[in-house]
């Protein structure tokens, strides 16, 4: 069962090189990999964009939108479980949402990462750091705040848990505009992040039922 309200999203707004704060990259081609290592490595100097660090893990703090996902994955099974599990860790959910992730690495505390995110027209670039991780032996999952390079500031968490006898996938988020661009996007930023959250549900189905993506 899918339960959510709308939440923003990425929206393309120029970048100004040489600036930690520089918003996000817009850009007509995909960034190539040189492109993405730099942003990366520029972002890991800089500091979260937002104060409630941890939040998505309980009650989540007033002045955001709150949104959360669930999708029920069918009964519990410790195999299928395990499966996704490795899969959250890879990035299942946003490759399959169509994004590219750079660097190219699982999951881990620390882990300061580049999202590439195909728009009707271009691509937008949003850079974000791992913030947490979950690795218990029924539940599996990993929170990551946002970076300056990114147009909204915020939360995101993904779990893949059992829930009684039921094997569950949520994403759980806070976040609000943090650049005008952003702010500007009106029902367009919505209806991109619905997508999204769409395509992550989508890929964890698929990978439950064993398809190929």
């Amino acid at each position: 069962m899918l339960r959510g309200r709308h939440v923003s999203s990425p929206l393309a707004q120029a970048w100004l090189p040489g600036r930690a704060d520089n918003g996000v990259v817009f850009s007509l081609v995909r960034p190539s990999a040189a492109a993405l290592a730099d942003l990366v490595r520029r972002q890991a100097a800089c500091d979260l964009t937002y104060r409630e660090v941890g939040a998505t893990a309980g009650p989540m703090p007033p002045g955001y939108r709150h949104d959360r996902w669930e999708l029920d994955l069918g009964a519990f099974d410790d195999g299928a479980f395990r499966r996704l599990a490795a899969g959250l860790r890879c990035w299942l959910p946003q490759r399959g949402a169509g994004f590219t992730i750079a660097p190219d690495a699982p999951v881990r505390v620390g882990l300061t990462f580049a999202l590439v995110i195909p728009m009707p027209v271009g691509y937008v670039t949003g850079t974000g750091r791992v913030i947490s991780v979950t690795d218990q032996p029924e539940e599996y999952g990993f929170a990551y705040g946002t970076l300056p390079a990114h147009p909204e500031q915020g939360e995101e968490a993904f779990h893949v848990a059992r829930r009684g006898g039921r094997l569950a996938f949520t994403v759980t988020a806070f976040s609000r505009p943090r650049h005008p661009a952003a702010r500007l996007g009106g029902p367009l930023t919505r209806a991109l992040q619905v997508r999204a959250n769409g395509s992550y549900l989508r890929a964890m189905r698929r990978a439950a039922a064993g398809e190929p993506d």
